[in-house]
């Protein structure tokens, strides 16, 4: 090849590069908020960007934090799907539980699991639901995933408009499933919080420690929240102070 188009070529590649890293589903301003005005406003685009990946984990591998994760998924999930859409849901393990994910707003009938061997598996049933066009949401339940992967699951649902969730497991109590980079917009980590007192003996509703530990071209933060309630809406705790993540809780991936 000449050495004059060989650098037009390098030139329309690296143009091609800088306009994935830019992110088309910024240009597009598809968003879905919260509707809590304190989580919107440090959300870049003032809500959840839709048409993109995402990613969430328990702050901790501990079963009710990872259950906090798959609920605050499913409560956004169940929103996408609120007009009558479907959300694919694909996994590994055979542990979803159906009641749970009715209560946070997503019922059986907008819901399809795919039932995979391996986190292989899980990533090109994700991408092939992205791909196809017609669902609400895809939501994919993994371990690992590195970045090749992400970029092709954020590529697909930039191309699409349909938001991929992932949620990521603990497969190690060393092993943060955040600390591999990722092409996803935003990375959250839920964790459980005391439940907020009632004024009679018994359990209050659920709260969470939520955290936006990166979101692309803005700032981390975090809040104290109650859980998703049957239409998987989230509510900012009453006492929740304005808390901004010190930078070593950051991460740059």
């Amino acid at each position: 090849m000449p050495s004059s188009a060989r650098e037009m070529h390098l030139t329309a590649l690296r143009a091609e590069v800088r306009a994935i890293e830019s992110g088309s589903w910024e240009k597009k301003g598809a968003f879905l908020p919260f509707g809590v005005a304190d989580i919107d406003s440090r959300l870049k685009g003032g809500g959840f960007a839709t048409g993109a990946l995402h990613e969430a984990t328990g702050v901790q591998a501990r079963l009710n934090d990872e259950a906090a994760a798959c609920l605050f998924i499913t409560g956004i999930a169940a929103r996408l799907a609120q007009n009558g859409g479907t959300v694919l849901w694909a996994l590994s393990r055979r542990e979803l539980f159906a009641p749970a994910l009715a209560q946070a707003g997503l019922p059986p009938d907008r819901l399809i699991q795919a039932e995979c061997g391996r986190n292989e598996d899980v990533l090109a049933v994700m991408e092939e639901g992205l791909r196809h066009g017609g669902l609400a949401a895809v939501v994919g339940e993994i371990g690992k995933a590195g970045m090749a992967a992400t970029r092709r699951l954020q590529l697909a649902a930039e191309e699409s408009g349909v938001t991929a969730l992932m949620l990521k497991r603990w497969r190690g109590r060393e092993e943060d499933p955040l600390t591999l980079p990722s092409a996803a917009v935003t990375r959250w980590r839920v964790g459980c919080a005391p439940s907020r007192p009632l004024p009679v003996a018994g359990i209050g509703r659920a709260c969470w420690n939520l955290e936006l530990a990166r979101q692309r071209g803005g700032e981390s933060h975090s809040w104290i929240v109650e859980s998703t309630d049957a239409q998987g809406r989230l509510a900012l705790f009453a006492s929740s102070a304005d808390r901004t993540l010190a930078p070593e809780r950051r991460l740059a991936g």
